[in-house]
């Protein structure tokens, strides 16, 4: 059973640049070019800024576990093995995600940019961290972006008790003219399990909504949880949604779906073997990015300006909470969890990197 700490005890607060430095020191330790680790540390750090723990630096441990024992290669260019026009397919090789999905959205928006729409179906990945960094890729570059991926089977389907499809993350971002974009981001489980696995190394509690134990009772306790099964957002819809990802990314892309695509939390050795969907839409096929952009800014101000319910003093888009939250953090220092610091520590010294001073704040 989990026991409870105190927040003193499970956060702490560190300098953002620190934290980037020391992620990337990880990473070239492990034999990626500098550039190459530095975009892993930015993608992961940015995820801890804005509030996504769960697809932070704690996954730095997992990560380089999976590099020593073979999981995931260190292959950084994708490798394109159909072209039509506005639709791609490529391989990537069983790289890191944070360095073949910036490179599959770019391609997107490119192709966007020439046919209105750009698809890029991905199979042979791993792991991509927050699906948000990809959908915004496309919307500052003013493309509606889509990004999204399947994981191993974590949900049962309704009624069942088996683990038969990934809590599978989708991710959509609108340009607006003033102001973060508009952001959704979410998996389709009731959470991530990175949340459930931030628990359990906290000693916190879990809702007994998030997930059940092995015999498929839900649990409070986080350590049952991650052995046992998530439970899908909005129960059969959220099933629904999962599966028709599984269809849109691994089944699309020729890629891995369904049991297919191998947990990251065991078998270090064996390929992930996930697949994803980057996909961009450039409002000048539908009458130019000014006007969409001036009518995404005015639904996103119908929203701001609607009634609130008693107590409440703000209403948020979706991704405003958390983009308020990076620019709090990136001036007064970012909270990430002890055993994450720690974590991130013990794989550093593992690997043998320099570990830059003078990052902990409090």
């Amino acid at each position: 059973m989990t026991t409870q700490a105190s927040d003193a005890d499970r956060r702490v607060l560190v300098r953002p640049a620190w934290l980037e430095a020391t992620v990337s020191a990880v990473f070239t330790a492990l034999g990626f070019e500098p550039t190459d680790a530095t975009r892993i540390a930015v993608a992961l750090v940015e995820a801890d800024l804005r509030g996504v723990s769960s697809h932070g630096v704690m996954l730095v441990p997992m990560y380089v576990e999976r590099l020593n024992a073979g999981g995931v290669t260190r292959e950084h260019e994708l490798d394109i093995l159909h072209d039509a026009g506005a639709a791609l397919v490529a391989d990537a090789r069983g790289g890191m995600g944070q360095l073949s999905s910036p490179q599959a959205m770019g391609h997107a928006i490119e192709r966007a940019g020439r046919y209105g729409i750009g698809l890029v179906s991905v199979r042979n990945a791993h792991h991509f961290g927050a699906a948000s960094r990809w959908a915004m890729q496309a919307a500052q570059a003013g493309c509606l972006g889509i990004a999204m991926s399947n994981t191993t089977p974590l949900m049962p389907a309704p009624g069942g008790a088996e683990r038969i499809v990934g809590n599978n993350p989708l991710a959509i971002a609108v340009p607006t003219e003033a102001g973060p974009e508009i952001v959704l981001d979410m998996a389709l489980s009731a959470v991530a399990l990175g949340k459930i696995r931030l628990a359990a190394s906290a000693g916190r509690p879990i809702p007994d909504s998030w997930a059940t134990d092995q015999s498929g009772v839900p649990t409070t306790d986080a350590e049952d949880a991650v052995l046992g099964m998530l439970l899908p957002a909005a129960g059969h819809k959220g099933f629904g949604l999962a599966l028709m990802i599984d269809v849109l990314t691994g089944v699309l892309s020729g890629g891995g779906w369904g049991d297919q695509v191998r947990p990251l939390y065991r078998e270090p050795d064996r390929p992930n073997d996930c697949a994803h969907l980057f996909l961009a839409i450039d409002p000048e096929l539908l009458g130019g990015i000014d006007g969409f952009r001036q009518r995404s800014s005015a639904l996103a101000a119908k929203v701001r300006g609607s009634a609130t319910a008693p107590g409440v003093d703000r209403l948020f888009l979706p991704g405003e909470i958390e983009a308020d939250r990076a620019a709090k953090q990136r001036r007064n220092g970012v909270l990430i969890e002890r055993s994450g610091l720690d974590g991130l520590l013990q794989a550093a010294r593992a690997v043998g990197a320099v570990v830059p001073t003078g990052g902990v704040l409090s």
